[in-house]
């Protein structure tokens, strides 16, 4: 019996301790981020694997009916601003996933920072992780939700603004209203900006201290500080060196030029990225950037000088019915080399110094040193017309309200214009269009300023369907992705 006693004992012992062996060990094969090299490996995933820029562009005015055979659904769902069906690359859910995929990456390094004591040493790596997770929620809010105004605020459904990595298998999340994720935004903006560094290998592919400044811009020209936007903008000053320069762009062979768009050698380009994305073969679409309507944005007519801008749309595609700037260069990376299968890469720039400079002009504007946002804008479109003459090329306040009039309701923002802010306000806005075509940015603009947008479908040379996108328009903000409204998180009304 005392044999019987003392094998239980040993076997209950060994069954302890290997219970203890058991529970000590990683239950999976996930990686530990528990180094600085391994913290800043993550950090590379901190930005979205998607691209926003196809759904934004195609619900605003720069995308017309170019009567080609409907080739894409996402294409048409995002022209008539209905909710996407579809998963793949370049959707509404797809981009849903990413970004939250690059907010858990942030809060996974913010968490590890965290336990490795928060050492000054690894500060940079904390501002660009707030910095990243800040941009991320920013960017679903401004799609997912009604467009910010401090009245409403409050009450208006946001976004999840997560600040942990996941623990449990299934966490159902609640929306966040929209103050509370621009109150959380501006925190993370607040704290990365001290630490934010441009201490990297290649700075343009992080965070560094322009693009966080940038970032920071755009945040609070929606929020309406525009003491802060002018701020962070001093550096650029009045006559930036560093916006994009047409003349070499255009200099450059047309197959080079949208390598050279995205390049981290330009100056303007302060983050740019490569997300899983065939946004450069839109072009193929029916709802593109038609070429029977492309005068509408890049003409003549359309410069306050009567000179040719500088900015073409040099691609000419299907007998000239669909044209391109040529913007976004795709590296296909082969993953079979007997099948030919791979992934598409689409080279994007996030955040530039051409944006940038706008919104200090805007801000000016709306401080009412009207005097300095003319000079200024006078520069800026001096840099994209072609033949531009100091001597006799002016830009005054009466030119500007004369070629961008007043129109009662047209710009309504939750903020208060006058008639001379209203004019130059509309003159930045098609500034912005025009020089970020493709690229998604004039979609947040007709959000802020309530822009009423009307899309024609055409069979055969008629109207067929006149579709308005009218002020207050409840499908302005995304519906939620099937997914995230499966696993409870509340819907946008429609």
């Amino acid at each position: 019996m005392k044999n019987i006693k003392i094998a239980l004992s040993l076997v209950l012992l060994i069954s302890i301790s290997s219970c203890d062996d058991f529970l000590s060990e990683v239950p999976d094969n996930r990686t530990q981020i528990n180094t600085p090299e391994k913290i800043s490996e993550l950090l590379v995933t901190a930005y979205p694997s998607a691209t926003y820029m196809a759904i934004a562009e195609t619900m605003s005015d720069n995308v017309f009916d170019s009567a080609l055979p409907d080739s894409n659904i996402d294409n048409k769902q995002s022209y008539n601003w209905e909710m996407q069906t579809q998963m793949g690359l370049d959707t509404e859910a797809n981009f849903w996933s990413a970004s939250y995929s690059a907010i858990a990456a942030a809060n996974q390094a913010l968490e590890a920072i965290d336990e490795l004591g928060n050492p000054a040493s690894l500060n940079p790596q904390k501002g660009e992780a707030l910095m990243a997770r800040a941009y991320s929620h920013f960017m679903l809010v401004s799609f997912w939700a009604n467009r910010y105004n401090p009245a409403t605020a409050a009450k208006d459904l946001g976004i999840p603004y997560i600040t942990k990595p996941e623990g449990a298998l299934l966490v159902q999340y609640k929306r966040n209203s929209v103050k509370e994720v621009f109150d959380f935004i501006e925190q993370d903006i607040n704290e990365g900006m001290k630490y934010v560094t441009n201490g990297y290998k290649e700075p343009k592919y992080h965070f560094n201290v322009d693009a966080a400044k940038a970032f920071a811009s755009r945040f609070y020209l929606v929020k309406g500080d525009w003491d802060k936007v002018i701020e962070y903008s001093k550096d650029l000053g009045s006559a930036p060196t560093t916006l994009r320069d047409y003349n070499a762009f255009n200099a450059v062979a047309y197959a080079q030029m949208p390598i050279e768009y995205s390049r981290v050698e330009q100056a303007t380009n302060l983050l740019v990225a490569y997300p899983n994305s065939i946004w450069r073969r839109s072009i193929a679409y029916r709802f593109t950037l038609a070429g029977n309507r492309v005068d509408e944005i890049l003409g003549t007519d359309t410069n306050i000088f009567g000179k040719s801008w500088a900015i073409r749309a040099a691609g000419q595609y299907n007998g000239g019915q669909t044209v391109l700037v040529p913007k976004f260069y795709e590296y296909f990376k082969v993953t079979n080399l007997t099948t030919g299968v791979g992934e598409p890469y689409t080279g994007t720039v996030l955040l530039s110094n051409d944006e940038f400079f706008l919104n200090r002009i805007e801000a000016h504007v709306m401080t009412n040193q009207i005097a300095q946002a003319n000079t200024e804008l006078e520069y800026f479109f001096a840099t994209r017309t072609e033949n531009y003459d100091p001597a006799t090329d002016k830009l005054t306040e009466a030119k500007v309200v004369a070629k961008y009039p007043v129109i009662e309701g047209e710009f309504t923002p939750y903020y208060t214009l006058t008639s001379v802010q209203a004019s130059y306000i509309k003159a930045i806005a098609e500034a912005r269009r025009r020089d970020f075509i493709h690229e998604g940015i004039r979609w947040f603009d007709i959000k802020r300023f309530n822009l009423v947008v009307t899309h024609n479908t055409s069979e055969f040379g008629q109207i067929v369907k006149n579709n308005v996108l009218v002020k207050d328009d409840k499908r302005r903000a995304l519906q939620i992705p099937v997914r995230a409204s499966d696993n409870g998180i509340e819907k946008n009304p429609r």
